[in-house]
Parts: C-alpha cells; sequence; structure tokens
C-alpha cells in the first residue's frame, strides 16, 4: 500500500485532438455564360461608338466641304465698293463680234444728276399697273438698291461700233441678268437692282431693266454656271438654253422710264411696262 502511495503515477498520454472535418467547397459553376454575355454587350458597345466616330466625320467633312461654291470669282468687301468690283469684273466679260467692249458699266446708288455739279437721290420708285391694276410705289435707298448704268461710249452711252439687232439687245440684258445675280448674291443688303440699258445710236436712253432679289431667288439657290455659261458669248451665239433663262427673267421686267418729282422734292423714277 505504502508502495503504492510512493511510486509516482504514470503519466497519462495526452489524447491528440481531433482533426477538423475538412470543409467541403461547392464547385463552381462554369462561367463560359457570363464571359459570352460581356463580350456581346462589348461589342455593342464597340458598335456604337464606331458608328458615332463615322457621324462625328461625315458632319466634319459637310461643314468643311458644303457644296460646290456659287461662283468661281467674288468681290470683297460690301456696299458700293463691292457693286463697283461687279461692274467692272462683268463688263470686262462681254465683247462685240470685233473683240472690243460691249459696254461699259457704272455703279452708283439711286440718284440722277440734272447737273454736272448736282445729284438728287431717288427715294421712289413707281410702276405703273397695267390691265386695271394699281400702280405700285416702292422706296428705294443707298443702303438697298444699286444702279447700274450700261454705256456703249457712243453718243447718248449708246454702242458705237456695229449695228443694232435683237441678239445684241438679248446680250444686253444677259449682261445685266449677270450683275443682278451677282448683286444679290454678294452684296447682302441690296435688294433692287436697277439697271439702264444703252439705246439705239441716235436716240436717247429709254429702257430700263428693273429686278428685285425675289424674281431671281430660284437661280440664286443654284450655282452660276447652272444659270449662265462661265464665259459671255458673242450676240448671235448665246445658246438656246440661255435664250429661254434670259427672256423668261428680264423680258417681263423691261421698262420705259421717265422722272418725276414729289410736291417735297423727292425723285421719283416712273416705269411703264412695254406693250406685248
Amino acid at each position: 500500500m505504502a508502495e503504492d502511495l510512493t511510486k509516482a503515477e504514470a503519466p497519462v498520454a495526452p489524447v491528440a485532438p481531433e482533426a477538423p472535418a475538412a470543409s467541403v467547397v461547392p464547385a463552381q459553376p462554369s462561367g463560359q455564360p457570363h464571359r459570352a454575355r460581356f463580350l456581346l454587350i462589348y461589342a455593342a458597345l464597340g458598335a456604337i461608338l464606331v458608328a458615332a466616330i463615322v457621324g462625328v466625320v461625315l458632319f466634319a467633312s459637310h461643314s468643311i466641304s458644303p457644296g460646290p461654291r456659287w461662283s468661281a470669282w467674288k468681290p470683297s468687301g460690301g456696299g458700293l465698293g463691292a457693286a463697283t468690283q461687279i461692274a467692272d469684273h462683268v463688263s470686262s466679260a462681254y465683247h462685240l463680234p470685233s473683240g472690243e467692249q460691249l459696254v461699259d458699266v457704272i455703279a452708283k446708288a439711286p440718284s440722277v444728276s440734272p447737273a454736272s455739279t448736282v445729284t438728287i437721290p431717288i427715294h421712289y420708285l413707281a410702276v405703273r399697273g397695267t390691265k386695271g391694276r394699281a400702280d405700285s410705289i416702292y422706296t428705294v435707298s443707298s443702303s438697298d438698291s444699286v444702279m447700274y448704268s450700261l454705256c456703249g461710249l457712243g453718243a447718248s452711252c449708246s454702242i458705237a461700233k456695229g449695228k443694232a439687232s435683237v441678239e445684241r439687245g438679248r446680250l444686253v440684258r444677259r449682261e445685266i441678268f449677270e450683275l443682278a445675280l451677282y448683286t444679290f448674291k454678294y452684296v447682302g443688303s441690296v435688294k433692287n437692282v436697277i439697271a439702264f440699258m444703252p439705246p439705239t445710236p441716235g436716240a436717247s436712253p429709254k429702257y430700263v431693266v428693273y429686278l428685285r432679289k425675289d424674281d431671281l431667288k430660284a437661280q440664286l439657290k443654284q450655282p452660276l454656271a447652272t444659270t449662265l455659261a462661265p464665259k459671255a458669248p458673242l450676240p448671235r451665239t448665246i445658246a438656246s438654253r440661255e435664250v429661254r433663262s434670259i427672256d423668261s427673267v428680264t423680258e417681263p421686267r423691261v421698262y420705259s422710264f421717265t422722272l418725276s418729282q414729289a410736291q417735297q422734292g423727292d425723285a421719283i423714277l416712273v416705269l411703264a411696262p412695254i406693250p406685248a
């Protein structure tokens, strides 16, 4: 018994803790369906981006190159200075069969000069009515109207060389047509062009072509070369297409003219239609 008390008790071997059970990780589903969905979204976004870039490029190219120019030449500046440039440019292109210039063209504000030292501005233009229609009165000024005088440098501004003819008269009207087109296109404030035609030799000036901007709105929307060939023809070589265009625009707007004066002293240019 004492032996039992004096003997050390045998150590008890420690019990190793149980290893935790291995955790089970559930299997992940394959990522292929998600990847395909993302690829479709990226492809759609890419297509939208490409379309946007193409749209920007097309818009920019249209803005840089909006279309063909209206004319190969244009005046600089504005007002009467630009009208004078137009007169010089257009008149230098028209010639007689002899090679001489058809007429000189003088651009000025609407006015008359009864004496060499006096200039009276024209403030009103009266167009007499026909077939029971009332007269029409228009106000004109240096800000919205240009007056062109076509002078052949003969007596009373007649064309000194050659023989007067229907073809030559049409060529003069073609020149007025071209003057008006350039003026309405490039001199922004101008709404009226009054062009005095040269008389036949031995006569006094009596005819004027009066054109308003609205009369030529169709021609102003298309390049000048569509209406008139770039090279001015001779009297007998005007193309038939141009003959129709010139006559339809200018013939109804040729008037005989006289000058009158209102009670207040204002000068009035009176236009009377030419009988058919």
